[in-house]
């Protein structure tokens, strides 16, 4: 039996609808989850969770490199590395070869939080896609990664 083009169309266009609707659900799922780390002491927000990463893979970094690995500004990584300090989780220093820069340095506190929520992430994750192959996970971080880039066309 050959396949109706309208039907087809009609599929994915729901199907695209029910992908923009997941989508605004994650954005507002992003802002709860900032709202708890402004509000719950040890609550981190996923940039939070981002520089504890960069930080943990990287080393001590200037403020200026941290920003560009948690993709945000200097200025809102100013305001993020002083939650994470007043957290325990970082502390600034100046080098002795360079008393005008201030470089991040992750705290042992810093580098456990990191480790307890890559394993939470990690766990997490094996849970959601325990039905799917390597492939179709590969698949979901596409389409994940084009979202990321959709969002900044927006």
């Amino acid at each position: 039996m050959p396949q109706d083009p309208a039907a087809d169309d009609a599929t994915r266009a729901l199907a695209l609808d029910g992908l923009a609707r997941a989508a605004y659900s994650l954005s507002a799922a992003d802002a709860r989850l900032r709202g708890r780390a402004t509000r719950s002491p040890g609550a981190l927000s996923l940039t939070h969770a981002r520089a504890l990463r960069v930080l943990a893979d990287e080393g001590p970094l200037p403020v200026g490199r941290l920003a560009a690995g948690t993709e945000t500004t200097p200025a809102a990584t100013t305001q993020l590395v002083n939650g994470l300090e007043e957290a325990g989780y970082v502390t600034r220093e100046r080098p002795e070869h360079d008393r005008r820069s201030t470089l991040v340095t992750l705290t042992p506190a810093g580098r456990e939080r990191h480790r307890l929520r890559t394993a939470s992430l990690v766990e997490s994750l094996e849970r959601l896609t325990a039905g799917l192959d390597t492939a179709e996970v590969e698949t979901v971080t596409a389409v994940l990664r084009g979202l990321a880039e959709v969002y900044d066309e927006l």
